[in-house]
């Protein structure tokens, strides 16, 4: 992984102390949306990484919303298809749905019924993991698909919430990780 790189975009990440509660240090990635060069140093460093890791890879899910931002520049490098994984009430069509608990209470994720095919290989991106609520959601959609889910990826993992560890057995990287 080229240090360069990570480093232009660790720098594009700005923190917001109190942010949306008291105590609460939130992870800012617009400034990485923003400079055209660290965006690209992301895309190639995910991009790098897949390819190293997953000779074949079928779709990237991308998680509503963010996940939406990262995963369609991915999955065109990859020469793949994107499928998202929204919040209740914004797809079309059959679907299916799962709820899951928030830090702040309670959402549901949904997915199209056709989204992927049986034995389909998909990684789920999304720009952060905090408890992993919302990336165990997606996982469990993906497997009522059928899907084989090759890994879970995200820009910044925060490792005091030990999200990761509810994703297991499922391979799980992350660009950065705070504290």
């Amino acid at each position: 992984m080229s240090e360069g790189r990570l480093q232009r975009v660790r720098d594009r990440v700005r923190p917001f102390p109190d942010f949306p509660q008291p105590g609460v240090l939130f992870r800012d990635i617009s400034p990485l949306l923003k400079d055209p060069a660290a965006f690209k140093a992301l895309i190639d460093l995910l991009e790098d990484h897949l390819r190293a890791s997953f000779p074949k890879i079928d779709f990237i899910a991308g998680l509503d919303s963010r996940g939406f931002l990262i995963g369609p520049p991915l999955a065109q490098r990859l020469g793949i298809g994107f499928v998202p994984i929204r919040k209740k009430g914004k797809l079309p069509g059959p679907i299916e749905s799962v709820s899951y608990s928030l830090e702040y209470g309670k959402a549901e994720l949904e997915i199209q019924s056709d989204a992927v095919e049986q034995g389909q290989k998909v990684a789920i991106v999304d720009d952060l993991l905090a408890t992993g609520g919302t990336m165990c959601a997606a996982c469990e959609l993906l497997k009522r698909l059928k899907a084989e889910i090759v890994e879970c990826l995200v820009i910044i993992e925060l490792k005091s919430l030990k999200g990761s560890e509810k994703l297991k057995p499922i391979p799980f990287y992350s660009l950065l990780q705070y504290d």
